[in-house]
């Protein structure tokens, strides 16, 4: 059983990517985020958090290892996924259980971002400008 969720907070470690093997076939990659989901309230002066909680993000993707450069300690992020149930067992042989965010995406919000740079489009070379393929006006 999973839960939708959709949350925004920061990012509080460094990003982690890992590869496990298949056999012959591709590696499934994994991106790992550390978030805490803060939930400003408004007080007299400003806000408060209440209730805010840090949650293991999980990204499967190929892509995992490139987004994990590009992902940074203290980057506000929007959670699009849902939460289930991860059940281990510790060092001692006791069962354990921890919720996990397995996202569907990882958006970066904007705030203190200084600078985007996107790569060209495949099949295109670096010096074509885009804004010749809008249709005339």
């Amino acid at each position: 059983m999973s839960i939708r969720f959709i949350g925004e907070g920061n990012i509080g470690s460094a990003p982690e990517f890992r590869e496990f093997p298949h056999g012959n076939d591709d590696p499934d990659r994994l991106l790992r985020l550390n978030v805490y989901f803060d939930n400003p309230v408004p007080v007299k002066d400003g806000y408060e958090d209440r209730g805010g909680f840090w949650a293991p993000v999980q990204l499967w993707h190929d892509e995992a290892e490139h987004w994990a450069t590009l992902y940074q300690k203290g980057m506000r992020v929007l959670v699009d996924g849902r939460i289930v149930q991860d059940k281990w067992t510790d060092k001692d042989d006791n069962p354990r259980v921890t919720f996990v965010i397995e996202a569907r995406c990882v958006a970066i919000l904007p705030y203190r971002i200084e600078a985007i740079a996107l790569s060209p489009k495949p099949g295109r070379d670096a010096d074509h400008d885009d804004r010749t393929d809008a249709p005339d006006e």
